[in-house]
């Protein structure tokens, strides 16, 4: 077993409680000469409170809310005057770069199950010229929160036909078949009827399944029902999901894919692919 497959197995050993702490213990250094040296951004947490994605610096961080709003703009139908919703919005990584995109008329909206994400959110991320809201969701998750309501019966705190774009990255790869299919409904609630909704995912086929089973740095070798979990113990750490699987919950939720493009997590040397996880464009029948 590799070194990287180890330690994420103690990773996932630990509490979302005791993952928090080590992350702020771990960059406090760095964090700490971010600050003296003046490297921080107003609008990006330090690197110890960043619990989704990479923990980068304020340049990087910024790019990679760049890319994805990049991503919106090429694959959904955004506009400046858009209605937005991001779904598990964390600590604002997108957020971020749509305060200098959304303009009059437009507005955004974003919850997440991390109240520290979001209150770090509420008290430093401003627009001048679109409304910026981010709710906390108490939801459960075994990987960030260990209390709150089920994501498989969880109501998204917004009225029917409210946006015009939805996407979430890195949001359904940890969460479980009957919780996907929730926010998949909702999604369809609150969506409007032109509207797109873009998420990411782990998907696999009968022909990719033996590959992303036995991987020797990022596998999923728990097997389902056509679908795989990397670990048993933490089933939200991260989720593989059978393509067919998939269509058939969009389908039975109302919502129809549009377009699936698959990202270079299977295949790392496949550098035509920009995007790690796998890109699922969707919207209402």
């Amino acid at each position: 077993m590799q070194k990287s497959k180890i330690l994420r197995k103690i990773w996932y050993k630990l509490s979302s409680k005791q993952r928090f702490a080590i992350r702020k213990w771990y960059y406090f250094p760095i964090d700490s000469y971010d600050l003296l040296t003046k490297k921080r951004h107003p609008m990006v947490p330090p690197r110890g409170a960043i619990y989704t994605g990479s923990a980068a610096n304020a340049v990087n961080f910024l790019k990679q809310g760049l890319y994805q709003l990049d991503l919106l703009k090429e694959l959904t139908p955004l506009n400046p005057q858009s209605s937005v919703l991001d779904i598990g919005s964390g600590i604002g990584r997108t957020a971020i770069a749509l305060t200098t995109y959304l303009k009059d008329g437009g507005s955004y909206d974003g919850f997440d199950v991390v109240k520290s994400g979001v209150d770090w959110c509420n008290k430093k991320i401003k627009s001048s010229s679109a409304p910026f809201t981010f709710t906390y969701t108490p939801i459960f998750n075994d990987l960030y929160n260990n209390t709150g309501v089920q994501a498989n019966t969880f109501v998204f705190p917004y009225p029917s036909h409210s946006f015009d774009i939805i996407f979430s990255f890195s949001v359904f790869t940890h969460m479980q078949i009957d919780e996907i299919e929730n926010y998949l409904k909702e999604i369809h609630r609150v969506l409007n009827n032109e509207g797109v909704c873009l998420s990411t995912f782990f998907t696999y086929t009968d022909e990719t399944e033996m590959h992303i089973s036995q991987n020797q740095t990022f596998s999923f070798p728990v097997l389902k029902d056509q679908y795989r979990l990397m670990n048993t113990n933490v089933k939200s750490g991260n989720i593989a999901i059978h393509q067919n699987l998939l269509r058939q919950l969009i389908d039975r939720s109302g919502l129809h894919i549009i377009e699936l493009i698959d990202g270079n997590w299977k295949s790392p040397n496949n550098t035509t692919v920009g995007e790690y996880q796998d890109i699922v464009i969707f919207k209402r029948k």
